[in-house]
């Protein structure tokens, strides 16, 4: 499990039943060096006013009843990590290479394959967004909300 330091932003209850609720949460960034933002240091803080680092909210299923603003640690599956990952860019990256072969082969020409190549591309796109669409897909893939930041700092301090 990827685990990762959170704060909630806000929670959402169902039917007013607390094992239904649902947080949006933003990860607490870190520096390495605490410049950042500073006029001195490596330069990174220039690159993150220059496109605009935001952080993104993201919603996942709080089954602890954290409450707004509680520091707490979410996780994600490192299977469904690396599946995501290797989804978005294999298959795209292999229907590029399909569309050019068959184009090559049938039109015999650079255009041909730059166009099949565009054409597996934009194909690959579509089936992934089509398929992590899907309900299960989807529902594998979301994080999880596993404790309070608060009883790491507990168990480091015993």
């Amino acid at each position: 499990m990827i685990e990762e330091r959170a704060v909630i932003l806000s929670v959402s209850q169902y039917n007013h039943n607390l094992s239904d609720s649902t947080a949006t949460l933003e990860i607490e960034r870190k520096t390495a060096c605490g410049l950042c933002g500073k006029t001195r240091g490596c330069g990174n803080s220039i690159w993150g006013k220059l496109f605009a680092h935001h952080s993104t909210a993201f919603r996942a299923q709080n089954r602890i009843n954290a409450k707004v603003g509680d520091s707490v640690i979410v996780g994600i599956n490192e299977r469904a990590l690396l599946k995501s990952a290797l989804l978005l860019y294999i298959v795209p990256l292999v229907t590029m290479m399909i569309g050019a072969i068959f184009m090559n082969m049938y039109l015999h020409s650079d255009a041909g394959s730059m166009i099949g190549a565009l054409i597996g591309l934009i194909v690959g796109f579509i089936w992934v967004k089509g398929h992590t669409a899907a309900s299960r897909y989807f529902l594998q893939q979301q994080p999880v909300i596993l404790r309070l930041a608060t009883q790491d700092a507990e168990i480091k301090f015993s």
